[in-house]
């Protein structure tokens, strides 16, 4: 039996569904990431799984037992929240021992979990302080010190990093991954970050619209996105995507024949007219090369804005099929205005059909 099972869980409020069906079952252990925009239902599923609403139908099962109508109280979870939601009035030694102390768990145990969580976060020597005299990322701490020190069965974290400063979220990121590292307790992140997801996630569901459009480890969502919304809503810069025909040797935008695999061409040949239909052609901005007027170019265009990040350069290329974004390493040699190609590889090439499922 796995950690956490959900069942055709569906959510309506009135006429209105949030949830449309969702299954998700993952193992002990797992780090479960829940991505999507804001509205697309992530929030509301792990309330659901954190007992605070409930389902209008599925079920939710924690290890063997069904907690569907369970509440939060009898389902062994910690959640730590955006919000921290720290009690001002205690020390962070309070904060932290509160929910043993609310279970009846005997002084010298609580004395015991507080020091170990403490020092494992590396915040013992703030016990004596109040919230209000912490950083963010001391208060984030604090909360994430409050569910370790339960050892729950599950952990469920709800944004916890959105009120971070950029610096201090990627500190915060690499710390609860390593907490995980150590823990190995099941866990249950919701984020609109996709950084977060693909960093943190044994495994990503990317949730759209109340549904799940792909579930899977955060390589197979990268390298062979199931749908177009995820192909565009995993990476930084968005893959580039192209409307396209099929014509018998491949494919075409624009008059221009694009680059394909072999495999991709035996793909496409194999759907029905009906399906093919408009094809969407993408490649991503990190297999595009970047080149003067005299390489080998499979997109000329003309170099219309370039943004340095440091390490690398971000550089949008006007073509006859829009506005393509290359991502290259170092400096761009060229100046906005310069004529410049874009080439890559057909096998960094993803196609999805007129359904926008992807072909290969």
């Amino acid at each position: 039996m796995g950690a956490l099972s959900i069942q055709q869980v569906r959510k309506s409020y009135g006429s209105v569904e949030i949830l449309k069906g969702i299954d998700i079952a993952i193992e002990p252990g797992e780090f479960l990431i829940l991505v999507g925009a804001s509205g697309c239902g992530k929030s509301t599923l792990l309330s659901m799984i954190a007992g605070l609403d409930v389902p209008t139908s599925g079920r939710i099962l924690i290890g063997e037992r069904d907690v569907t109508h369970l509440p939060s109280r009898e389902r062994d979870i910690a959640m730590v929240f955006q919000s921290y939601a720290l009690y001002p009035n205690m020390n962070v030694a309070q904060n932290i021992a509160f929910g043993l102390e609310m279970r009846k768990v005997p002084k010298s145990e609580r004395e015991a979990a507080v020091a170990r969580v403490a020092q494992m976060l590396q915040i013992d020597h703030l016990l004596d302080r109040k919230p209000g005299q912490l950083s963010g990322g001391q208060r984030q701490r604090v909360a994430m010190g409050r569910a370790l020190a339960r050892d729950p069965k599950l952990f469920l974290f709800d944004e916890p990093l959105s009120n971070l400063d950029a610096k201090l979220r990627v500190e915060m990121r690499a710390e609860i991954k390593r907490l995980h590292q150590r823990t190995r307790t099941t866990t249950v992140y919701v984020t609109h970050d996709q950084v977060e997801a693909m960093t943190l996630g044994d495994r990503i569901a990317v949730m759209r619209d109340g549904r799940v459009e792909q579930f899977g480890t955060p390589d197979d969502i990268y390298t062979r996105p199931a749908t177009r919304f995820v192909a565009e809503f995993i990476g930084s810069p968005a893959m580039n995507l192209v409307a396209a025909q099929p014509t018998p040797v491949g494919a075409s935008a624009g008059g221009l024949p694009l680059p394909m695999s072999d495999a991709q061409r035996d793909a496409l040949h194999a759907l029905s007219t009906a399906r093919a239909g408009d094809l969407r052609y993408g490649v991503r901005p990190e297999h595009l090369t970047l080149a003067g007027p005299d390489g080998t170019p499979a997109l000329s265009g003309q170099l219309a804005m370039v943004e340095p990040t440091g390490p690398e350069t971000y550089a949008m290329v006007d073509t006859p099929l829009g506005t393509w974004t290359a991502r290259v390493p170092g400096k761009v040699a060229a100046r906005v205005g310069d004529a410049v190609s874009l080439a890559w590889n057909p096998a960094s090439v993803h196609l999805f059909d007129a359904d926008d499922r992807r072909v290969a």
